[in-house]
């Protein structure tokens, strides 16, 4: 059988669910393959989404029409916003998800976009006809066509779960690791290697010991996730928060031979930002005790509202010994255990080997989404996704692809990384990670984003209508608060204490003063009153950051000056004099598209990039002589 579509997608994760339905949004007659339909928008490890980094992540996408967080929403039982204390910049929208009715609001999603068709099928090789990607075939020789391929395989190449003495090929627990196309990629003679994850145990509600524990509640203001959120939120739980203590560490110290990694049987590096509780006693010996945050997978009532993720306590040692340290825990005294944790090792591809679009270099008409891009975390592959399925659809349609800068978007940000510097350790976004973080803020995604998503047609109705209005309202709101000004002696009589020199203040720099508010503006100009929430914030926010965020538009500029030299895709850099034959190498390696990101990769000078600049721009002259 073979039948031919403009894009497929292998993987039905988060990667694979945000890249199918972006394709689609743009216009491509799009397939989405993965071995188990009723797995689709499944949430493998913890059971929460957004955080700091991982939140503006969400928001972007969000802002480019995608699913996750809309889905988010209609799952989330309990919304705390992190930083809330500190600047709007670094504080992340995070939740607690119901993984039950995440998955099915996903699938459902997917199910209702007409034209966007789902089948079950274990991909093992790609059809590769005049050195493109033109198909895939599945375990039982069916194939399909197509003018793009999305490789979003999350842990499933060459999957291998440990415990203990355990090795069980697995993509994840229960799910058979992908083999074949693992092989035909290393075939390829591509840049690979191996990582590692890991997860807690899952243990039973009814069995811990919740009046003993300090509890932490969600937000009473909850802050959504999608800039569509409306109506009610559902019902929202507590999580309980216990420790580890000396015990816990002196029996995980007794038993490390049984650990994947400290016992020599996992060669893939983990995560540093997330380890395992092994990692923890090993790496921080001083510490006597790790805080662990007890999270129910669901609401009451709910299939997954028994089950209790323990965050903090990944681990890989036996069921015997994961159970002995649990019990160690306060609260968690008779615990008893639904599914013990385990680690993964799975194969990635080194992303320097894609261009900024996600696109294989080696092999045209490849896209790669997600952990095999050697990243960490839902909102990460989700937003891989989402870029991958766009520009896919738009090669097939024979148009540019879409790359965001630095400066736009922690999307930007983090793709530039990848296929830039590469990586070492599984890829995890953070707000430091940002130059421009004072103006890529979660609040102001929609803003930032969504304009080129009407561009570039990924909007649909309800999102275009949306934003229009609230455009609208922020262009008058702003109006009013840049081109109303006061005399000193008028803003002394809203009881703002101004110096009286004269000099006329419009709203917003007043409002930066001790004691104003809107509301205090409000009495006089009643339009505030007439104000969103949402829209509030960011004309206080415009009003706080008013002189960095002008500092920062000049620096990214001088950014996008660097940006806009484009190095020639065919440049051999062995003859660019001024190199060391390092430099070269890594130039060679990377392929950067622009002076900025050749200027990113690790090991090129200044002095370099000077060489690079001289030989592109007489280049350029000597072409047009």
């Amino acid at each position: 059988m073979s039948l031919h579509w403009d894009v497929i997608v292998i993987g039905g994760g988060h990667a694979g669910c945000e890249a199918a339905h972006a394709a689609w949004r743009a216009g491509a007659r799009t397939l989405l393959l993965t071995h188990k339909l009723e797995t689709i928008g499944e949430m493998s490890c913890n059971p929460a989404m957004g955080g700091l980094g991982k939140g503006h992540l969400i928001r972007e996408i969000d802002a480019l029409d995608g699913l996750m967080g809309r889905i988010t929403d209609q799952a989330a039982i309990q919304y705390r916003l992190l930083n809330r204390s500190k600047g709007p910049a670094v504080r992340g929208p995070r939740a607690q998800i119901d993984r039950g009715l995440y998955r099915a609001a996903m699938q459902a999603a997917l199910a209702e976009s007409e034209g966007l068709a789902l089948e079950a099928a274990a991909v093992e090789d790609l059809i590769v006809e005049n050195g493109r990607v033109v198909g895939v075939s599945d375990d039982r020789g069916r194939a399909w066509r197509a003018g793009a391929v999305i490789l979003t395989t999350g842990t499933f190449l060459k999957g291998v779960i440990h415990r203990g003495n355990e090795r069980i090929p697995a993509g994840r627990i229960g799910d058979q690791p992908s083999v074949g196309l693992s092989e035909r990629l290393y075939s390829l003679d591509l840049r690979m290697g191996r990582l590692k994850t890991g997860t807690p145990a899952r243990l039973e509600y009814d069995s811990i010991g919740w009046a003993q524990l300090e509890m932490q509640d969600a937000d009473s203001s909850p802050s959504r996730f999608s800039f569509l959120a409306d109506g009610a939120t559902l019902p929202q739980i507590a999580c309980g928060v216990t420790a580890t203590n000396e015990r816990t560490h002196r029996i995980i110290a007794e038993n490390l031979d049984e650990s994947a990694v400290y016992g020599g049987r996992l060669s893939g590096k983990g995560p540093r930002y997330c380890p395992s509780i092994e990692d923890k006693v090993v790496r921080f010996a001083d510490k006597t005790s790790h805080q662990v945050f007890l999270e129910p997978e669901g609401l009451p009532g709910n299939p997954d509202g028994q089950t209790v993720y323990p965050n903090g306590v990944s681990t890989s040692v036996s069921e015997a010994t994961q159970l002995a340290f649990l019990r160690t825990l306060p609260g968690l005294e008779a615990v008893r255990v639904r599914r013990y944790g385990y680690a993964i090792e799975y194969d990635y591809v080194d992303p320097t080997s894609l261009h900024p679009t996600l696109e294989l270099r080696a092999l045209p008409s490849l896209y790669l989404a997600g952990q095999i891009n050697g990243t960490t975390g839902y909102e990460e592959a989700g937003a891989q996704g989402l870029i991958a399925g766009l520009n896919a659809a738009r090669a097939v349609a024979g148009q540019d692809g879409i790359v965001l800068g630095r400066d736009q978007a922690y999307i930007g940000v983090m793709i530039d990384d990848l296929v830039t510097r590469g990586v070492t350790e599984p890829y995890r976004m953070f707000t430091s990670r940002a130059e421009f973080r004072l103006s890529l803020r979660a609040d102001n995604a929609d803003q930032r984003l969504t304009p080129l998503a009407m561009q570039v047609g990924l909007v649909g109705s309800a999102r275009r209508q949306a934003f229009d209005v609230k455009a609208g309202i922020l262009t008058r709101a702003r109006r009013l608060m840049t081109e109303t000004e006061l005399t000193p002696n008028a803003a002394n009589r809203l009881g703002l204490k101004v110096n009286q020199d004269g000099q006329r203040r419009s709203l917003s720099q007043l409002l930066t003063y001790p004691g104003a508010s809107l509301e205090i503006f409000a009495a006089t100009w009643p339009e505030i009153h007439t104000w969103s929430p949402e829209v509030a914030e960011q004309i206080e926010i415009d009003a706080a950051y008013a002189g960095y965020l002008g500092r920062q538009a000049a620096d990214a500029d001088a950014l996008r000056r660097d940006e806009a030299l484009v190095i020639p895709d065919d440049l051999d850099f062995s003859i660019v004099g001024g190199l060391s034959h390092e430099v070269r190498e890594k130039l060679s390696s990377v392929r950067p598209r622009t002076l900025g990101q050749a200027g990113r990769i690790e090991g090129v000078t200044p002095g370099a990039l000077t060489a690079l600049l001289a030989h592109v721009r007489r280049g350029r002259s000597d072409a047009a002589a």
